[in-house]
């Protein structure tokens, strides 16, 4: 459900100029779609908090096509040995549809996801399939403050998930940076609960292989943001409230 950072890729329109004898002439380049592979090995699925496997390396693979802003996504997630009994292991199939665009230094997307879910539980409870829509704005300046808004349209009628998060790329060498993130999230059911629910921490660099490969070692750390939030997580696989998780994922763009 799960994914948590699908990143949609938005691209610009380039306009060159050049001057010739006695004339001048403006070429622009026309935007092409673009389009982006990814797979991840994890060693934990976590989400909003909460644990969605127990002992078990996932895979993720993500596909999007982007074009003018638009994007789609086709993302998933295989458990390699899921804890639930006779559950299946490729359990989640998720379809993003979105929009992105800037203006100056504000950037904002809207968008739609369709939980395609196969036994997947949080909490213990076994989830049906779900859609949700979200808008989200971000701010060009240090640490890149973006809050995004989550509402539940289907299974969880009413449920909305609010995550604000803050990130920087400190640059090792001319084509390594490290990134490091920070989020916070706020999760109301519209039943009972109504809390600070999870704050998520990670740091990755990506290491380009060619001009189209990239590698990505990651780490998270997940954790309670209040003793009642403590509680509901807790009654995930392992009964803990915190998790710390990685692992690689390799992305290819064209």
């Amino acid at each position: 459900m799960f994914s948590t950072n699908k990143k949609m890729i938005a691209a610009g329109v380039l306009t060159l100029s050049m001057l010739g004898a006695g004339a001048s002439s403006v070429l622009a380049e026309e935007e092409v779609p673009s389009a982006d592979a990814s797979v991840a090995f994890l060693s934990k699925y976590v989400w909003r908090g909460f644990e969605l496997s127990d002992d078990s390396m996932v895979i993720q693979p993500s596909l999007t096509a982007s074009y003018k802003g638009f994007s789609a996504n086709l993302w998933g997630n295989l458990d390699t040995k899921y804890y639930q009994t006779d559950a299946h292991n490729w359990n989640e199939t998720d379809l993003t549809l979105s929009y992105d665009g800037a203006y100056e230094k504000l950037g904002y997307g809207v968008g739609w996801i369709y939980y395609a879910l196969e036994d997947v539980a949080s909490a213990n409870v076994r989830a049906n399939d779900t859609q949700e829509f979200y808008g989200t704005l971000s701010y060009d300046v240090l640490l890149a403050p973006t809050f995004t808004f989550y509402y539940d349209v289907s299974d969880f009628n009413g449920l909305w998930y609010a995550n604000l998060a803050f990130g920087h790329t400190f640059m090792i060498a001319e084509k390594y940076g490290l990134d490091l993130g920070l989020s916070f999230g706020y999760l109301d059911d519209n039943v009972s609960y109504a809390e600070l629910h999870d704050g998520l921490l990670s740091a990755a660099m990506s290491f380009p292989i060619g001009k189209y490969i990239a590698i990505t070692p990651e780490i998270y750390w997940s954790f309670a943001l209040s003793s009642e939030a403590s509680d509901l997580i807790e009654l995930g696989p392992s009964n803990k409230d915190n998790f710390v998780y990685g692992g690689v994922s390799a992305s290819f763009s064209f």
